[in-house]
């Protein structure tokens, strides 16, 4: 097993303290544990006005396309952003989606305005409910980039406090088979580059709790919100 897949595998196993039996077990509810995706196109949304979208492209900042987590951060993300390194950020942020539509909405904004040379993905949350989906929709996006963007990626973390014990297993198990995906699509994309949230939560038990105010969700305006949002502008700013 390689570096990458253990350090994985070991974010996830700190993260509940459980055995892969009880995680298969967990299995037994539906077809991976987690449940159901609901709606989700009407969630809550931020969508940049086409103005700012054509600054950005114009500026060479970057695109960014999330979910209900980068609704609730995605304007402190680009404050920091901009105090940080200077770039511009565009946003098409989602409640609720999985990544095959906002790998759509980066489709859309390609035709439409054409593309900085820097993609923010903040996407991957929603597919815990059906994670084999992932490989194709990173792949996509990498096709839709081309070789000479660089495509950042934040993994994922869930475990949600509002359900079983049984379901929370799942939803773990199905974090790491999503970031093992962006793991093993890393190896095949030079210019993709993964953000390590999954990791630097597991670091320390207490940060689940701490920067995560439901399994899921950054605790904000401090601790998650800001621990998240510098890890972002970490790794573009040491691109």
């Amino acid at each position: 097993m390689g570096t990458t897949r253990r350090r994985l595998l070991t974010a996830g196993a700190l993260a509940l303290g459980s055995t892969l039996v009880a995680a298969e077990e967990a299995l037994a509810a539906d077809d991976y544990g987690s449940g159901e995706l609901g709606p989700w196109d009407t969630g809550q949304r931020r969508i940049s006005e086409p103005s700012t979208i054509r600054q950005v492209r114009d500026t060479d900042g970057l695109y960014m396309f999330g979910d209900s987590i980068s609704v609730q951060d995605g304007y402190a993300l680009a404050v920091r952003l901009k105090a940080r390194t200077g770039d511009l950020l565009a946003v098409h942020n989602w409640s609720g989606r999985p990544t095959a539509p906002a790998v759509d909405a980066l489709q859309d904004w390609a035709t439409t305005y054409g593309m900085p040379k820097r993609i923010l993905m903040a996407t991957g949350s929603n597919d815990i409910f059906a994670p084999p989906v992932m490989a194709a929709q990173i792949d996509r996006v990498m096709s839709i980039a081309g070789s000479t963007r660089t495509v950042y990626w934040v993994n994922v973390q869930v475990a949600r406090t509002s359900v079983t014990d049984a379901v929370r297993l799942a939803d773990q198990r199905n974090s790491a088979w999503v970031n093992l995906q962006l793991a093993d699509a890393q190896a095949r994309h030079a210019n993709l580059r993964i953000i390590h949230w999954a990791e630097f939560l597991a670091a320390k038990p207490s940060r689940l709790t701490m920067y995560l105010r439901d399994g899921v969700h950054t605790s904000y305006p401090e601790k998650g919100q800001d621990a998240r949002n510098e890890l972002i502008c970490d790794a573009i700013a040491a691109s």
